[in-house]
């Protein structure tokens, strides 16, 4: 079974009780997914687009967070309908050979979206306390207590602890937003901009490739077919059809939240460094902006300067650690999932965390060390290069599995579903294929410091 411990431990009330009480019980695996469309890798690609072009790529958060909803809605349906989450599905449908290939290459995707959670959280935590980089990166492996606590509490406690985050990186930014005068944006522009999609100015295509290619996650695949089992399903047929639509409610209203977090992120960017080449930080320090700026550190250096509060940077600081912590939750969940999916093994959750977490650490601790803080975009970018070459191997096998009458009976992807999703990961990989070399002279830059 699907995370075991878990497995059908959350009742669900009859398929004819009312709307409230069956959305009450399936809402919360999505929330989970959600996470990892916020993490600190969206974050550095949506202040670079901000900061560049001003609203102009807003179109593309939208156009990333739809792909994001139709791929998660269908995991989510895999799970329903098969009772198996996409690793187990791959294990079973794919040849004996498959197995070993297909899950080192999700640890290794798991192992580098935990490596960009471990820098956002490092560079929250060196960011309004001072703590050095290297010694903030070994601090982040002490969550792994947090995740054991809250294990033994169960799926709805977790559940409830990233919802909390989750409100905490949107409450950040609302106040930025809509309360703090100097950051409050033209919402007519970002209208007309979400409505218009150009590539009219040098340098739009590859941050939107940057973009698209940091928001669909593969972990996240085989997450969500995993967590919706969560729930105790019934596997008649008005209890499936009543599960696949409130878990489809559910990974729209998740991922719309997503949407707006991602959205007041470049906006935030938008309105505070479009147009501007440097500023003056606090204590006279002159920051330049650059098409490589490590964009998360100069949000956080220039906001207070730039706003005249404390409050704008401070805010930052506290959604970015929200973010980071929250994600890191999540990576451990699909860990577990791909572990034991694909290769039937299973250890207990502490060590699982730990080997997770070590594998992220080791690296970013020896390139800090190597190299100094600026190596901090260069690790973030190489962790979104990992992830876009494992994607298609998490996406397709999912459109194969439920395209298919054999596989999923009546509740086959519709014509809708099977349009809109083949799309999306024909669109997602185009785009990671085309900033691939780019992308991989960035990683050779981590790799040899030059």
């Amino acid at each position: 079974m699907s995370l075991e411990g878990v497995h059908g431990s959350v009742a669900v009330p009859h398929h004819e009780a009312g709307f409230w009480e069956q959305w009450r019980a399936f809402v919360g695996p999505a929330i989970l997914v959600s996470v990892g469309y916020m993490d600190p890798g969206n974050w550095g690609t949506d202040l670079q687009g901000g900061a560049q072009f001003k609203y102009g790529l807003l179109w593309v958060v939208g156009l990333a967070s739809l792909m994001a909803i139709f791929m998660q809605v269908i995991s989510a349906r895999l799970g329903v309908v098969t009772g198996k989450d996409l690793a187990q599905c791959c294990r079973d449908w794919y040849p004996s050979w498959t197995r070993w290939p297909n899950w080192l290459m999700s640890e290794l995707a798991i192992g580098a979206c935990d490596l960009a959670e471990v820098l956002g959280s490092a560079v929250a935590l060196n960011l309004m306390f001072h703590i050095p980089m290297l010694w903030a990166v070994i601090i982040t492996g002490l969550d792994v207590l947090l995740l054991l606590a809250l294990q033994s509490f169960g799926m709805r406690a977790i559940e409830a602890v990233v919802l909390v985050l989750i409100a905490t990186i949107a409450v950040c930014y609302f106040i930025e937003i809509f309360v703090l005068p100097q950051t409050q944006p033209s919402f007519l522009e970002m209208g007309r901009a979400l409505v218009t999609p150009h590539f009219r100015q040098a340098g739009m295509l590859y941050v939107a490739i940057g973009i698209i290619g940091a928001t669909v996650m593969p972990h996240n695949l085989y997450l969500h077919s995993a967590l919706v089992q969560s729930r105790k399903l019934q596997k008649d047929e008005p209890s499936i059809r009543s599960a696949i639509r409130f878990n489809t409610i559910d990974s729209i209203v998740a991922l719309t939240i997503a949407f707006f977090v991602n959205a007041a992120i470049l906006v935030l960017a938008a309105t505070v460094f479009f147009g501007k080449e440097s500023v003056t930080a606090s204590g006279g320090h002159i920051v330049r902006f650059v098409s490589d700026s490590d964009w998360i550190r100069v949000a956080y250096l220039t906001l207070a300067p730039l706003l005249g509060t404390a409050a704008a940077s401070t805010l930052f600081a506290v959604a970015l650690l929200a973010s980071g912590q929250s994600s890191t939750i999540t990576g451990t969940l699909a860990g577990q999932v791909v572990m034991e999916g694909f290769m039937h093994w299973r250890i207990r959750p502490w060590v699982r965390r730990l080997i997770t977490r070590m594998l992220a650490i080791l690296p970013a601790v020896f390139i800090i060390g190597l190299r100094g803080n600026s190596s901090v975009t260069d690790l973030l970018t190489f962790s979104q290069v990992v992830l876009a070459l494992q994607l298609p191997f998490a996406m397709f096998p999912l459109l194969q599995f439920t395209s298919s009458g054999k596989r999923m009976g009546n509740w086959k992807n519709g014509r809708f579903l099977l349009v809109a999703g083949w799309a999306s990961a024909i669109l997602i990989t185009a785009m990671d294929i085309y900033g691939l070399p780019d992308s991989l002279k960035a990683a050779w830059k981590v790799i040899t410091g030059r």
